[in-house]
């Protein structure tokens, strides 16, 4: 089945026009960026009308708010725990969303009965969108950590880039084997490997991407630091985006990007999809920092 071509300017996916609801769902949510983001880019699309909240949503709430979005939704963007959670919920999947088996946004298409729920996965764009101004060259050796969805999302972004060499970090192997098997349909060989060789792997490595969460990659910062010698000769992207730096961004000596800089360019995508129309990159990324801006300066000092 071949992809739908995209919705008129104005219009979501199911091509209906006027003032339209969308939101991100998740758990937790409340900290997302995504509102701040959406919103700026109706505003400056003139969508009058259009809406986008934070909801918190768990898996097992998930088949019932989807069923009960109507004909007034035109998307609807996925965090975690949902972006494997909504697979079965879907009558189609984009291209990505296929191969990556991870969906990060819903938009609809048709009325009624024949009403269609699509799934697509513009992760893989926002990690490429946030690398590729770092790299002179397709990247020859990449690293991941975490085997997680956007870690495998991370391994088709890296194939996008022109990697064919993928060295996952892993807590265990043995339950990772979606990292394999994306890497087998994006044409990328993709080794399995625990944690402990994280510092050799990553001194070596022209593009690392860790996915962990705030937190769990922060033992391995001064192992990665202590094997890289004076520098690192790659690119680090690092998913988490608050708190920053974290201890391995803080560890890495050589370019590093954020997760904040994913998060715009996956945005871009969404809004794409659920307006039909593409905001600025500039425009969404600074609705992001002047949203945290706006939280730091509402956050009692300790």
């Amino acid at each position: 089945m071949t992809d739908a071509p995209p919705p008129p300017p104005g219009a979501s996916a199911d091509g209906a026009r006027g003032p339209r609801r969308a939101a991100v769902l998740g758990s937790p949510v409340a900290h997302s960026l995504s509102p701040a983001m959406h919103r700026a880019a109706y505003a400056a699309k003139a969508l009058d009308g259009w809406t986008y909240d934070a909801r918190e949503v768990t898996e097992a709430e998930l088949p019932g708010v989807l069923a009960a979005c109507g004909p007034e939704w035109a998307g609807l963007s996925l965090t975690m725990p949902l972006k494997r959670a909504v697979l079965p919920l879907l009558d189609e999947l984009d291209d990505v969303a296929r191969a990556t088996g991870v969906v990060n946004t819903v938009t609809w298409r048709g009325e009624g009965a024949a009403r269609e729920a699509l799934g697509a996965n513009t992760d893989v764009e926002g990690i490429a969108g946030a690398l590729s101004p770092l790299l002179a060259a397709a990247p020859r050796l990449g690293v991941v950590l975490g085997g997680g969805a956007t870690g495998v999302s991370a391994v088709a972004a890296l194939a996008s880039l022109g990697c064919r060499r993928v060295v996952a970090l892993v807590r265990s192997p043995e339950r990772a084997a979606a990292l394999s098997e994306v890497g087998a349909r994006s044409g990328v060989a993709v080794a399995l490997e625990p944690f402990a060789g994280a510092a050799a792997r990553t001194a070596a490595a022209d593009v690392v991407v860790s996915t962990a969460p705030a937190g769990a990659a922060d033992v391995l910062a001064a192992e990665v630091a202590a094997a890289a010698g004076e520098e690192h000769r790659g690119v680090l992207l690092d998913v988490v985006y608050d708190p920053w730096p974290t201890a391995l961004a803080a560890a890495w000596r050589g370019p590093v990007v954020d997760g904040f800089e994913m998060l715009v360019r996956q945005a871009v995508g969404q809004v794409r999809l659920m307006t039909g129309v593409a905001p600025s990159p500039d425009l969404l990324r600074e609705a992001g920092l002047a949203e945290r801006r706006r939280r730091a300066a509402a956050t009692p000092a300790r």
